[in-house]
């Protein structure tokens, strides 16, 4: 059997429902596909299961790519305010949680229904459950081959994200279509990912498994996140190590503040002389954890009464606290990354439709592409913005 459609969505998360309404919204005939049972699963259980659709203050500072500048037309024309305009239509209650993301008062699955109900509303039909096998183009016309017959359309759109979470359906088809028709990829990895240390570091940390540190700066070259922090019986995760890690590389090192707004040398000479006969670690417990205090003075080596301590075994305490290097071994891999980083090479894109420059008619958004947010709504806001500007030409 074959069916015959304008335009065919292939992936029905964020960024291919977008697409696949603003097309329908043009009086094209849309179809959307998707291998897995149920539509939006990343969108389902973001943010806690309430969805961080998108963020106030995002800007094209807020991405990673070989190619910064090409998500600035997408997110210039279809903007956070823009998705917030559709939000408050719905009457989806929402709240600012911190630095700008904004969530669901109730559920991710508002988002969701909101976008199955502007895709009926627009009559872009969604089948969900139907893989593809194979893509072949005959002059102007595609060709898919899925498991429902075969699909011809004139405009294929790829939506299928990256290679993130697999046990909700992530794969590298998106790669594999890409590579098909010619372009090429920027290297992958996972990303917004927790970090794991190696056994002898594990040793000394072990028992701070659980403990949040909160705000914590932590820097990778030139670049640095202040957000809070969490140690693991892996390593460490939490929004900051998140953040840094989309940045971080094998071998390198990471240094960490776990006390950003004291100079903590100042503070333990005075209290050299205020609390002359107090231990150490009490001492520090007044500014970190106690649990965190105990296993750095402990570690080092040094705990003893204040009066006894010099100001080089001050130092040498301050910098651990505020300024620990340390070289993760690897990351926790796509199992748990929110994204990944690289993907279909933009420069092979046109940033004002998403269009192929080598193949018309063929457009590649959201997660599939080299574009990466920050942690905290921007990868949505990428996914709106792509499908949008991709649905306005498709």
């Amino acid at each position: 059997m074959t069916e015959k459609t304008d335009v065919l969505v292939i992936g029905a998360g964020a960024a291919g429902m977008m697409c696949a309404i603003e097309a329908a919204r043009r009086d094209r005939r849309v179809m959307i596909i998707d291998h897995a049972e149920t539509p939006a699963e990343k969108i389902r259980i973001s943010g806690g299961g309430r969805c961080n659709f998108t963020n106030l203050h995002t800007t094209p500072e807020n991405f990673l790519s070989e190619n910064p500048h090409f998500c600035k037309s997408a997110l210039k024309r279809f903007t956070q305010h823009d998705f917030i305009k559709r939000v408050d239509a719905r009457r989806i209650p929402w709240h600012e949680k911190t630095l700008g993301q904004l969530f669901c008062d109730n559920s991710a699955k508002d988002i969701i229904d909101m976008l199955l109900d502007d895709m009926r509303a627009a009559k872009a039909a969604l089948f969900m459950e139907t893989s593809v096998s194979g893509i072949e183009k005959n002059g102007d016309v595609f060709h898919v081959t899925t498991d429902r017959g075969v699909i011809e359309c004139t405009s294929l759109v790829i939506a299928t994200g990256g290679l993130s979470i697999p046990k909700i359906g992530a794969t590298g088809f998106g790669y594999d279509v890409a590579r098909q028709f010619g372009h090429d990829i920027i290297p992958t990895r996972a990303a917004l990912v927790p970090l794991r240390f190696a056994q002898d570091i594990l040793t000394k940390t072990k028992e701070l498994s659980g403990l949040s540190v909160d705000p914590s700066a932590v820097s990778h070259g030139k670049t640095s996140f202040r957000e809070g922090m969490l140690f693991t019986h892996k390593g460490i995760s939490g929004p900051s190590i998140l953040q840094i890690s989309s940045y971080w590389q094998d071998g390198d090192d990471i240094v960490i503040n776990m006390l950003p707004d004291v100079d903590i040398y100042e503070e333990l000479r005075a209290r050299r002389q205020s609390q002359a006969k107090q231990m150490l670690h009490n001492v520090l417990a007044g500014f970190i954890p106690k649990r965190l205090a105990d296993q750095i003075t402990g570690e080092l080596g040094i705990d003893a009464p204040m009066a006894d301590l010099s100001d080089k075994k001050l130092r040498t305490l301050a910098d651990r606290v505020q300024a620990w290097h340390v070289t993760p071994t690897d990351s926790e891999g796509y199992r748990t990354a929110e994204v990944t980083r690289g993907g279909v090479d933009t420069r092979q894109l046109s940033s004002k439709t998403m269009e192929s420059q080598k193949t018309p008619g063929l457009y590649f958004i959201g997660e599939v592409v080299d574009v990466t947010g920050w942690l905290g709504g921007y990868n949505f806001q990428w996914a709106w913005s792509s499908g949008w500007v991709a649905g306005q030409y498709a």
